[in-house]
């Protein structure tokens, strides 16, 4: 049987354990240096960065989805992020990618967002088969762009 509740200070090991086991699974774990104290400090103190959600089958960790607010100009108000939705190997093709999306997305509709909006790798045709069946809309025309690591110091660097 599936559940779906918020992740607590408590589950930032098991958070970072499913965190390692995406970045293997999308070729990232070089990118991973996440850790437990991390989490607990930015997810669970006394403002957020986040929120997370766990799905357990049978009462075993099977997934999360990890996700944020962000603010769009045009629509005046906010939206939320989906930065990851993840289901364990061993637990899919249970509909529990499914429900974490659907979950996040409860969440985006009671609080107002005006959307929920998530990023897909070129590569991973089985996410984007599960995300046009959602009927997501893909904005082709926008590319992400991202300033990390030196690039972002040597920008800071000149900041005014």
């Amino acid at each position: 049987m599936l559940s779906i509740r918020p992740a607590t200070a408590n589950d930032a090991a098991l958070l970072v354990t499913m965190i390692r086991e995406l970045a293997t699974f999308e070729h990232l774990e070089h990118e991973m240096s996440t850790t437990a104290e991390d989490l607990a400090r930015d997810g669970f103190g006394p403002r957020p960065k986040f929120r997370a959600a766990i799905a357990q089958w049978n009462g075993e960790p099977a997934g999360y989805a990890m996700f944020f607010e962000f603010y769009s100009s045009f629509q005046g108000r906010a939206g939320l992020f989906l930065d990851d939705l993840f289901v364990r190997p061993a637990f899919r093709k249970h509909g529990i990618g499914t429900a974490l999306i659907k979950h996040v997305a409860g969440i985006a509709w009671r609080e107002k967002y005006f959307c929920m909006r998530w990023e897909v790798l070129d590569w991973n045709k089985q996410a984007i088969d599960f995300y046009n069946n959602l009927g997501a809309a893909f904005l082709e025309e926008w590319k992400p762009v991202i300033l990390i690591g030196d690039a972002l110091e040597a920008a800071a660097k000149d900041a005014v």
